[in-house]
């Protein structure tokens, strides 16, 4: 999905999210569940900006996407990365902390790829480890057909990027339209992308599911959300 879009992903969002401090709350709330925690993985890490900051911590990352990967591999070469999907990874050992964020949960589509993914993070948890997931918005939550843009006005490098996103049942559909301006020309394209709208209690659920008892804060790093879980001895 990020094939085309992938060198332009940190542009974008530099103005969106604070990743310094981003990565400061994950800390605070990773040690408040499991102090002393010292390895981790980020789940859709995408180009690795939050494990950038993360710097108390031995840390790897997965994501599907290889153009993603390349730029994280890029950022940080001694960095263990990983290609795979979020819903039925195995990397064959655990962390004392495993994140999901800035909605890439959303891209499961459907309850029972929501379930397998919690349940694969879950996995890769050491006893008493902390689970941080990032939501995407909820059913109730999802305005259709609104006008959404971003723009990037470096000297050497102008982005537009526009999409009225719509919904077909709980699957939110944003197709990205991009105007790219650099010194070698401007190129457009766009991208589809499509990802499950879940209820509250839909997250909380597959939480339980998988062993793991989640706190909700409502508001989240962007309005979104985020849950805290870790395993029911662990609590």
């Amino acid at each position: 999905m990020f094939s085309r879009s992938a060198r332009l992903y940190d542009p974008i969002y530099a103005s969106i999210r604070d990743y310094p401090r981003e990565a400061a709350e994950l800390d605070r709330l990773i040690q408040k569940r499991g102090p002393g925690a010292r390895t981790l993985l980020d789940v859709g890490c995408g180009t690795g900006a939050h494990l950038e900051h993360l710097t108390g911590y031995e840390i790897e990352g997965l994501d599907l996407e290889p153009e993603m990967l390349a730029v994280a591999r890029e950022r940080l070469p001694a960095v263990a990365f990983h290609e795979g999907d979020m819903v039925s990874f195995d990397l064959g050992k655990r962390f004392d902390a495993v994140i999901c964020m800035f909605s890439s949960i959303g891209y499961v589509k459907t309850e029972e790829r929501l379930r397998s993914a919690i349940a694969s993070m879950a996995r890769h948890l050491e006893p008493g480890g902390a689970l941080v997931v990032e939501p995407w918005l909820a059913p109730d939550e999802w305005k259709d057909r609104h006008v959404g843009a971003v723009f990037v006005d470096e000297p050497e490098l102008k982005i537009a990027r526009m999409n009225v996103p719509e919904r077909e049942g709980d699957v939110s559909i944003v197709e990205f339209q991009y105007l790219v301006g650099t010194p070698d020309g401007i190129d457009r394209f766009s991208e589809r992308h499509e990802l499950g709208l879940f209820t509250v209690e839909q997250y909380l659920g597959a939480f339980r599911a998988a062993g793991l008892e989640a706190d909700h804060d409502p508001e989240g790093p962007m309005g979104r959300g985020l849950y805290v879980a870790a395993d029911n001895v662990g609590c």
